[in-house]
């Protein structure tokens, strides 16, 4: 695609979706096997209004079928899957019926809480519906096609996505709600986090474990050893995992975090990247001049390069007290992002000096997961 958006001063190229390859397949395989000759490209509509034409790869035929492939192209969004051919297999029903199952590479559904039924092939609501109008405009209202999605390169290439976890097992799922990839989209990657709440709830779970990244699902594993059913990671986007918690009925989140993360949501800053808002140094020397903390000591904490270091400079200046004034402020801004009306904890740590401080309910909650 030769469609472009600028990002944080950068040009970056749009992509097309799973979803989209395995409609494109679809309709040339069924357009192949209505006319009884190949063809060399392939156009669809995507539900964004953008028309795309594709190349119809790997072409074979059959008695009563055919079947090709089509590349996925992510654009400059890193993607697992960019590169992966997506295939279709279309063959003649005796009904006028379209059915359209996934064979190997494309997962199947194994827990509750996706848009797709368990047992089903893992492929959306919108990507079946792209397939099932694109290949009737070939076909007609009269006649009926077996669709068959596969991908066999995909069975090792669903180990590197969230799929494993989602409880989506063998394959990759094939997706998309507009047909097309924005690089870097933000919007995706959350809707794919706010996914393990909405499974978390249909297994009956009230209570989790929010970690933004790796260090606080290493340190919740290391130190405690709870069910990780309860442990969900919220990469940047802290406020708006608390938000869906909120909207799926949860009744208690135990934050773990480092301080460098989870200092910001004392601020009230609840999107972490650093690009979207900082002060975490401001946010420290805030607190630290509430504890008496003299301006010159002040300053070296302003001047830290990172938190670490500034974390050491407060345990020169034994300030340490610090920290559960820290833990409880973090407790209490996600308590009110959630309208107050579910239970919050906090953990913070350092990489150099461990766990820093345990909120009060923290501690509470911590017991009630170790039962």
């Amino acid at each position: 695609m030769e469609k472009y958006i600028v990002k944080n001063g950068k040009k970056l190229r749009y992509g097309y979706t799973t979803g989209s390859c395995a409609t494109a397949a679809s309709k040339a395989a069924a357009l192949m096997l209505l006319k009884e000759r190949n063809i060399e490209e392939i156009q669809i509509s995507t539900p964004k209004g953008w028309d795309l034409t594709l190349k119809p790869l790997a072409i074979e035929k059959g008695i009563n079928w055919v079947s090709c492939g089509i590349k996925k192209d992510g654009g400059d969004d890193p993607d697992a899957t960019n590169g992966l051919i997506i295939y279709s297999r279309v063959k003649w029903r005796r009904d006028n019926l379209i059915h359209i199952d996934g064979g190997i590479g494309i997962g199947r559904v194994t827990k509750r809480g996706l848009p797709v039924e368990v047992g089903k092939a893992a492929i959306n609501p919108v990507p079946l519906q792209m397939i099932e109008r694109e290949v009737r405009e070939v076909i007609g209202q009269h006649r009926g096609v077996d669709i068959e999605i596969f991908a066999p390169e995909a069975v090792e290439i669903a180990k590197k996505t969230f799929n494993p976890r989602l409880g989506i097992q063998g394959g990759i799922s094939i997706l998309g709600t507009s047909g097309i990839v924005e690089p870097m989209s933000e919007e995706a990657w959350k809707e794919s986090l706010a996914l393990e709440i909405a499974m978390a709830k249909e297994e009956g779970l009230e209570k989790l474990i929010f970690v933004p990244g790796n260090y606080g699902r290493d340190l919740v594993r290391n130190n405690y050893g709870f069910d990780e059913r309860h442990m969900i990671k919220t990469s940047n986007f802290i406020g708006f995992m608390l938000d869906k918690a909120l909207e799926k009925g949860m009744k208690k989140i135990l934050l773990v975090g480092h301080i460098g993360k989870l200092i910001k949501v004392a601020g009230g800053i609840f999107h972490t990247h650093s690009r979207i808002a900082d002060g975490r140094r401001e946010i420290l020397a805030a607190y630290l001049g509430l504890l008496g903390t003299s301006p010159k000591d002040i300053e070296k904490i302003l001047e830290s390069n990172t938190t670490e270091e500034a974390v050491a400079f407060i345990y020169e200046m034994k300030k340490q007290e610090i920290f559960p004034l820290l833990a409880e402020k973090i407790t209490q801004k996600a308590r009110e992002r959630m309208a107050e009306e579910v239970e919050v904890g906090t953990i913070i740590f350092s990489m150099d000096h461990g766990i820093l401080a345990i909120s009060s309910t923290g501690k509470k909650l911590l017991e009630e997961f170790k039962e």
